[in-house]
């Protein structure tokens, strides 16, 4: 006869209990807060998309000395200012902020010919851009027949970084976009804000719900290994808050709505699929025991106290180290501010 136990509690590790796992931890200690559930060697190929946050999780893995994917590369000799001026050594490609899962499936659908855009060219003071990535050329192009030919390139560019990764890193950054109301083409900035005109006749705001985002990705994650069957998945949220929202709502509100419905996403995606490791970069930066110093003043823009914690966390689980341990991970919140204040600001007018 089996012998009962006192308790379903007894015998589980302290990380399962509040005490134990979050009171009596040290300030600022991450404590065992990630497990991994397979391992990320310096022998995968990495590729990189997501919000701006994602920027940081690719620096780290780069200053590791992971082989982070980069099929749209510059010479060595541009700085990185420069580079990521136009869109260069920010993800595995020249997309910029991939904000939302629906703007990665609508990315790949493209790339493989699915799916075709409406209104792609956007124009502002006679110049020409890219509307689903208007920020990697901030002056524009003469014409829109060189738009789309630098979209053909970069789309050849996206098939070649998905289909030879070994692991696919995304951060879910936002649940609210601008779409094209009649065919549902979403946009990575409200029209107006960079290039193009807002016409409400034309664009309308979307808040995607959870029923929505688990779709998108488990349509990209069903796609994408149907030509490349072994790529397995990170995924994270970012814990950068919004910094407007169009939803009726208070923007704290709305931001826990946002990040909530993301989580769930990433909690769902985790219990379904083995292939996919979540590691928690939003429950780190957010933790009651970091006491906000993960955030500058502004209480939005993640410190670079926050990213080196939380990457460090992230290496350490797979026993990786920088190789150069004393090298500070590259921070540079003002991009990172600009990025999303983009997306935002025809929301808060």
């Amino acid at each position: 006869m089996a012998k009962k136990s006192a308790s379903p509690y007894s015998g589980l590790p302290p990380r399962a209990f509040w005490r134990s796992g979050v009171q009596e931890r040290s300030p600022l200690d991450p404590g065992d807060i990630y497990t991994p559930r397979f391992p990320v060697t310096r022998d995968m190929k990495i590729a990189t998309a997501g919000s701006c946050f994602a920027q940081h999780v690719g620096r780290a893995l780069r200053g590791a000395g992971l082989d982070v994917l980069d099929a749209e590369p510059l010479p060595a000799a541009v700085d990185d200012a420069t580079a990521n001026k136009y869109g260069y050594r920010l993800y595995s490609a020249r997309y910029g902020n991939i904000y939302t899962a629906r703007q990665l499936r609508q990315l790949w659908e493209e790339a493989n010919g699915e799916f075709a855009p409406a209104e792609p060219v956007w124009e502002h003071k006679g110049r020409y851009f890219d509307a689903l990535r208007p920020s990697v050329e901030p002056e524009g192009l003469p014409d829109v027949e060189a738009v789309r030919g630098h979209r053909a390139g970069h789309l050849r560019a996206v098939m070649e970084a998905y289909s030879a990764a070994d692991l696919f890193v995304f951060t879910f950054g936002l649940t609210e976009a601008w779409i094209h109301t009649e065919t549902g083409t979403v946009y990575p900035t409200a029209p107006g804000t960079i290039a193009g005109q807002f016409d409400p006749e034309r664009w309308s705001f979307k808040n995607y719900d959870v029923v929505e985002i688990l779709e998108d990705f488990e349509t990209f994650r069903s796609a994408l290994k149907t030509v490349n069957p072994n790529v397995k998945f990170l995924i994270t949220v970012s814990p950068v808050p919004l910094t407007a929202t169009a939803s009726g709502q208070h923007v704290e509100v709305a931001t826990c709505y946002s990040k909530s419905v993301l989580r769930a996403v990433c909690g769902m995606l985790l219990e379904r699929h083995d292939d996919i490791d979540y590691f928690p970069s939003f429950e780190l930066i957010t933790s009651l025991n970091a006491r906000g110093v993960y955030y500058e003043p502004n209480q939005r823009n993640v410190s670079s106290q926050g990213v080196n914690t939380a990457m460090s966390t992230f290496l350490n689980a797979h026993g990786l180290r920088p190789k150069n341990p004393s090298a500070k991970e590259d921070t540079d919140e003002g991009e990172e501010v600009v990025c999303e204040e983009i997306l935002l600001e025809a929301f808060a007018r």
